[in-house]
């Protein structure tokens, strides 16, 4: 029973936190709007409404031609820190290896991704295997179509044992 009623006082202190944390958000907005931006003030004459166009214009211009080189600024000084993380690589002598994966390949999915589409020779290498044909022993054929022969033998060491 405390540890509910303690759990529902937090929630309602963080609902109001988050509450308070909302209204402090748009405060902050509508200071920092007014600081940057000003009263609006529009011109009532289609001339003057014209100029004021071409002056906004003008700022969007210089907003992104500063924009431009800051992020050619940037790109520049990202490579030249990557450069400067290989020399130290370099200077230390250690490089890190990255951890290997077992790929389960064949030798054709192997070549075919090492030579691309150039690759058309199958690797069956049973195929490139010389047909060797089985010469069959006569004498073998002849002492195993005499079967009565090998029932007598083994009826004569049954009597051995029998002994």
């Amino acid at each position: 029973m405390a540890a509910i009623l303690l759990q529902s006082l937090i929630l309602s202190i963080a609902k109001s936190m988050l509450e308070a944390e909302v209204v402090e958000g748009k405060q902050e907005k509508i200071r920092y709007m007014n600081e940057t931006c000003g009263p609006l003030d529009l011109p009532s004459s289609l001339q003057d409404l014209q100029e004021l166009c071409k002056k906004i214009h003008q700022q969007l211009d210089q907003v992104d031609e500063e924009r431009y080189d800051l992020a050619g600024k940037v790109g520049k000084c990202d490579k030249e820190i990557d450069d400067l993380n290989i020399k130290v690589q370099d200077l230390k002598g250690k490089f890190k290896k990255p951890a290997l994966r077992k790929v389960r390949m064949s030798a054709d999915s192997m070549l075919k991704a090492l030579l691309g589409s150039k690759h058309t020779v199958n690797m069956d290498l049973r195929a490139n295997l010389k047909q060797v044909k089985k010469e069959v022993k006569e004498e073998d054929k002849e002492t195993a179509g005499d079967w009565r022969k090998n029932v007598e033998d083994k009826a004569d060491r049954k009597k051995m044992f029998q002994t």
